[in-house]
């Protein structure tokens, strides 16, 4: 067969990989490892499809070189080395292979909580040394112990099934999993303090967001019970790693393994290196052959499957449409996305149920990869793996949330409006938006309340009593905070009623600001979104 496409592997592959590859001779492709940006720049102009890891770097120059790129492949997880926004707006489809690594990350997890139970590498370190020190190391059992996981992802459920065959006991944390899906994998769910309380070992296992920065600090770490242990192998920065040094310290924390930094590779004076009690491992939860083999098969796969039939599986930025399709979904995609990121930013419990219901013109489109969208946002705020249109709705099915599509022809003020509900054991909350005119975006309800502002940015969100006087105490506060409102939106249920204030703000809005909004008498509650 005539070749018809041209690939370039611009990282280590693993040869497995490249045999693969080699099966098919409808596709050319080359080795060129090592090249800086400009380098890759230069070099990637006439080839169709790129297959990096994580050592090459797919900035915007390179992508805007690409003249003839169709799809980016990534041998693993994690897509930082490559510009999304810069690919998606060229039409490039950049993919990951994110299940290769998750056995691979759980198992150096479990290696982690032995080694610090049996203090191995201290061990090793005093008899390689020509110390025999056997009273020093006296360590602990890991059978009948409480394993807490924070977050209860691929990653995770493998680390519950492992520790559960060590004979320990599981409890777990994840605001999007029933308590249904969790005893099918012999954990109980328990609130984030009931977790910290009873613990002997607590891992985690979550992806780095503004709400997670910082979630093992010092408030977290009083909370938790004398000689507990904690490992993370998930994102540095999940972590404080000050308020853990000093909690190791005073001796609440009884030992601590880490896999991963704020700042990689840590400095040589950083005070976590200097504990005997401490496991240090440099990023090492993906690195082991069989995973490498795993994730260069799979990537090589699936550029070659979208490469010939057009099919885009664990594709980080499009759904599997046809370009005619894409064209006229693409705008309600990325409002889905919006609303979906909103609901998880309202709720404040698992999702039993999403709705998401098309009306109008927009219920003559492809319902699967809008509900996919809706899903991906509402999901990614809670999960540590990749999120994207192929396996959100899957992940949705295994947490035990039911889904459910409804069309209606007719909306009475927009000509097409995409609406989303998620009902949860604290009730329902719905957001409604709208494609308006040139593809823009509006966002028009939120529960009962209508309105309408552009879902981008940062927002102050303010629930008060319909009572003049509000909006300029609002104004003043922030102004004083240095705070500028670049818009505002308000609705209201009725006249001397509840009323719902959307502020678009330059950026987010202070802790000590809010508080300061929520002593203002009229005003029932405050919040900060982001969109």
């Amino acid at each position: 067969m005539k070749t018809k496409w041209r690939l370039l592997v611009s990282d280590a592959l693993s040869q497995e990989g490249l045999q693969v590859l080699s099966g098919y001779p409808e596709i050319s492709f080359e080795v060129k490892t090592g090249l800086s940006p400009a380098e890759l720049a230069s070099a990637v102009g006439p080839y169709d499809a790129l297959v990096v890891r994580s050592a090459s770097k797919v900035t915007r120059e390179v992508i805007e070189r690409a003249e003839r790129l169709k799809v980016i492949g990534r041998a693993g997880v994690g897509v930082d080395n490559i510009d999304v926004e810069a690919a998606t707006r060229r039409g490039i489809v950049v993919m990951n292979s994110p299940m290769g690594n998750s056995v691979t990350t759980a198992e150096h997890t479990i290696s982690l909580i032995l080694a610090m139970a049996r203090h191995i590498p201290a061990a090793n370190a005093a008899v390689k040394s020509g110390r025999w020190e056997r009273g020093k190391f006296t360590g602990v059992e890991v059978c009948n112990k409480v394993l807490g996981i924070v977050g209860l992802g691929n990653i995770g459920r493998i680390v519950a099934a492992r520790a559960r065959g060590l004979s320990m006991k599981v409890i777990g944390f994840d605001p999007m999993l029933t308590g249904e899906a969790a005893s099918r994998l012999g954990v109980e769910l328990v609130s984030l303090e009931a977790l910290y309380r009873a613990a002997d070992f607590i891992t985690v296992h979550t992806p780095l967001t503004r709400e997670t920065q910082g979630m093992i600090g010092a408030e977290a770490l009083a909370a938790m019970k004398p000689g507990v242990r904690i490992v993370n192998c998930a994102r540095g920065g999940i972590v404080d790693e000050a308020a853990l040094a000093e909690a190791l310290r005073s001796g609440k924390v009884a030992g601590a393994a880490l896999d991963v930094f704020s700042h990689e590779p840590p400095p040589p004076d950083h005070p976590l290196l200097k504990f005997d009690n401490v496991i240090v491992t440099p990023h090492l939860g993906a690195a082991t052959s069989e995973a490498q083999l795993r994730v260069a098969v799979d990537i090589v796969h699936q550029v070659v499957d979208f490469l010939r039939d057009g099919v885009a599986r664990h594709s980080v930025n499009l759904p599997s449409l046809s370009p005619q399709e894409l064209e006229a979904v693409a705008p309600h995609l990325e409002l889905g996305e919006k609303l979906g990121r909103l609901a998880a930013q309202l709720i404040g419990a698992a999702p039993q149920e999403v709705t998401v219901a098309l009306g109008g013109e927009a219920a003559a489109l492809q319902a699967e990869p809008i509900t996919a969208a809706v899903l991906k946002g509402l999901l990614s705020s809670f999960l540590e793996q990749e999120l994207n249109y192929v396996n959100a709705p899957f992940i949705a099915r295994e947490r035990g949330i039911a889904v459910v599509e409804r069309r209606a022809r007719e909306t009475p003020d927009y000509v097409n409006t995409l609406a989303v509900a998620v009902r949860t054991a604290e009730g329902l909350r719905e957001v409604v938006g709208a494609v308006v005119g040139n593809r823009m975006l509006r966002l028009v309800k939120v529960d009962s309340f209508r309105l309408e502002t552009v879902p981008e940015g940062h927002f102050l969100m303010l629930y008060n009593r319909d009572v003049p006087g509000v909006v300029g105490a609002v104004g003043t506060l922030l102004g004083q905070a240095k705070i500028n409102i670049a818009g505002l939106a308000l609705g209201r249920d009725q006249v001397g009623g509840m009323a719902l204030s959307l502020l678009q703000v330059d950026d987010p809005v202070p802790d000590e600001v809010i508080e300061r909004l929520r002593t203002i008498p009229a005003i029932t509650g405050a919040r900060r979104l982001t969109l």
